[in-house]
């Protein structure tokens, strides 16, 4: 019995596994740690520079939007030439748009730097290119838990670097609190070179077609589930979004105390540890599709409900704390179940296509924010419009089918 315990321990720890689930969650919870904190800006940022709160809500959602459009050509450069690479390109250039953001505070260069470098930059340092590397390291039946144990990694820069944002912010100004946030975008760079510690994969004919992105992308596009996947994870972008950049403005409307919404920001983080770990480790018992549609289901029940609740800070705290068990949790699922269909051959090319849809929404959920705002001076229909979503998107996943397409392909890094 003990020698079967050390038997199943020695497969799970298993080189090249450990490595590179620890980049992954070092270089995720730096990109993403930093995006969380950009809500903290939106008005501060309006403020200091005179540039508007839609313009710079339109940055913000800019960046998602060319994330997610140069998503599909980072995944497939990763998938050719490793993670190495692009993650030190895509950090370096991460890192010049916080500080062109800093530096030139000006409507043109916050929209060249935080609109379309750090776009770029979370693109190579995001998931498409981190969690295909997890993907393509771990074995099949425990690939799911591997990239919920990454994501929930990833994470812990929210937790730590919203309230430290804050904390500089409050301390030495903005322009200081990015200045600091590129420089830890640059230590980034080299973990790259860790998540190539995964095998490649390879077709097991060795045909070139298995090779090819193109037919790769139209063997996944003839795939109605692959469809209805790339649909459904629009409505992530949009909730998330949202609500990572308008929430603490929302509060701020709604006379909350100062300071709750980064506590809420941190606090969605904390839980997300969890939630992103549990989701991961639930899609490798149960159809991970499946398990979409609860997670869809009870974002849109916590978002009716705050909606209409009223608002105190244990409201807010609680909202958080729910909305953190589901926040990342879509992203280990998605990515496994496109592994489970398609193979990892070219799951980042496949997955940043699916990524570029919830982009999408992301672009137009932080933006509808700031121009409802200003057209409306009510976050309301937008709050609306993301628990409606969340419905909408458990329906579209009740129906995909997880089945491998080809069995020959759809398993070619084992």
């Amino acid at each position: 019995m003990a020698t079967f315990g050390r038997a199943r321990a020695a497969r799970w720890v298993r080189l090249p596994v450990v490595p590179v689930a620890i980049a992954a969650g070092l270089v995720l919870s730096g990109a993403m740690g930093i995006r969380q904190t950009f809500g903290l800006f939106l008005g501060p940022y309006s403020l200091e520079t005179g540039v508007p709160v839609a313009t710079t809500a339109l940055a913000i959602a800019l960046h998602n939007l060319v994330w997610g459009v140069a998503q599909p050509f980072a995944g497939a450069a990763a998938d050719r030439y490793g993670a190495a690479p692009v993650v030190a390109l895509g950090a370096l250039i991460y890192a010049g748009g916080l500080v062109l953001m800093a530096r030139v505070p000006t409507a043109p260069m916050l929209l060249l730097g935080m609109g379309l470098m750090v776009g770029i930059g979370l693109s190579c340092t995001g998931f498409g290119v981190v969690l295909s590397a997890v993907g393509r390291a771990s074995a099949p039946e425990r690939r799911s838990a591997a990239l919920g144990l990454a994501s929930a990694g990833g994470s812990l820069g929210q937790v730590l670097l919203v309230p430290f944002a804050q904390s500089i912010t409050a301390v030495a100004g903005l322009g200081a609190a990015l200045l600091a946030l590129a420089a830890i975008v640059v230590a980034l760079a080299p973990l790259g070179v860790a998540l190539d510690r995964a095998p490649r994969a390879a077709a097991p004919d060795g045909s070139s077609a298995a090779g090819d992105p193109s037919e790769a992308i139209l063997r996944a596009w003839r795939n109605p589930g692959y469809r209805l996947l790339t649909l459904g994870f629009f409505t992530c972008g949009f909730q998330l979004a949202f609500i990572a950049t308008h929430l603490p403005g929302y509060l701020a409307l709604c006379h909350m105390p100062v300071g709750l919404g980064a506590t809420a920001l941190a606090l969605i983080g904390l839980f997300n540890m969890a939630g992103s770990w549990g989701c991961g480790w639930l899609g490798g018992r149960y159809r991970p599709q499946h398990v979409l549609v609860w997670l869809y289901l009870i974002r849109a029940a916590a978002i009716g409900t705050f909606l209409i609740a009223p608002k105190s800070e244990a409201v807010v705290l609680a909202f958080a704390a729910v909305m953190g068990l589901t926040w990342l949790g879509t992203v280990p699922l998605t990515s496994g179940l496109v592994a489970r269909v398609f193979g990892v051959r070219h799951l980042g090319t496949l997955f940043g296509i699916v990524f570029l849809s919830h982009q999408i929404g992301s672009f137009l959920g932080a933006w509808l924010g700031g121009v409802v705002l200003e057209i409306s001076g009510s976050y309301g229909p937008v709050w609306l419009a993301t628990a409606l979503a969340g419905l909408i998107a458990a329906l579209l996943h009740v129906p995909i089918d997880d089945r491998p397409v080809a069995p020959a392909v759809a398993e070619a890094a084992r």
